[in-house]
């Protein structure tokens, strides 16, 4: 029996209407729970200034110099937790905090970004298959959804199962960038160790804010499981 068969046979055994709200809830729990406990770790670090008084942007490039990757810009941007690498443009882009401040967040999120930079420079494979999905994936979290309501409204089965195959091409993007951010993150600590930028008693610390940063991709892989079940289920009790 398939997966989706036996979702389809649990609605039509049970509660269908307490099974999708308590989908919905939980997604919602994983969803912000996520996003207060990444902001709450972020705010305590982003307070502690490191020992060797270095900011992000002076962390970044350090990095990048040290990889060959000169050509590669960094700039600031508006926004907290805006931070991010722009493969097209070889830009890394750090938030204005992050950019000038000498915490231990700042020197943390600042590794991390140029952790995809070396990505990049050495054409690591899932950061190559998420580059390719970037496109598709924005044309799916549209299309999706508005096909399985079009469905839903019609009672479409087919139309239905489309909307459905194209958020699973949203849920494996999210999955492709888990190893991707993981990664970053595992090459971010390595440099900021092996080149003595933070000292041994703010590894950790800086850890602890790679790793709240990471569980948010664990929580958008899980939210959009719950939401493709969700919509399923939906489907289920309309035809019922």
């Amino acid at each position: 029996m398939s997966f989706f068969c036996v979702i389809i046979f649990i609605g039509d055994y049970m509660d269908s209407t307490f099974i999708y709200y308590g989908i919905t809830l939980i997604a919602l729990l994983i969803s912000s729970g996520a996003q207060f406990f990444i902001m709450a770790t972020y705010k305590a670090y982003s307070k502690t200034r490191n020992i060797r008084g270095i900011n992000g942007r002076d962390v970044a490039r350090l990095i990048l110099d040290n990889h060959g990757l000169n050509n590669v810009e960094v700039t600031s941007v508006s926004g907290t937790l805006t931070d991010h690498y722009d493969p097209g443009k070889k830009v890394v882009r750090l938030s204005n905090s992050n950019f000038g401040e000498q915490s231990i967040s700042a020197v943390a999120v600042a590794a991390h970004e140029c952790g995809h930079a070396v990505q990049d420079k050495e054409r690591y494979l899932f950061m190559r298959i998420r580059s390719f999905l970037v496109p598709i994936v924005n044309i799916c979290s549209y299309a999706g959804y508005i096909a399985i309501m079009i469905g839903l409204a019609a009672g479409a089965f087919k139309i239905v199962v489309i909307g459905l195959v194209l958020e699973c091409v949203i849920l494996l993007f999210q999955v492709v960038t888990l190893p991707v951010e993981i990664d970053a993150s595992r090459r971010g600590l390595k440099e900021l160790k092996e080149r003595n930028i933070l000292d041994i008693s703010e590894h950790r610390k800086a850890k602890r804010v790679l790793i709240a940063a990471a569980l948010t991709y664990v929580a958008s892989v899980a939210t959009t499981l719950l939401q493709i079940l969700r919509l399923l289920l939906m489907f289920t009790r309309r035809r019922n």
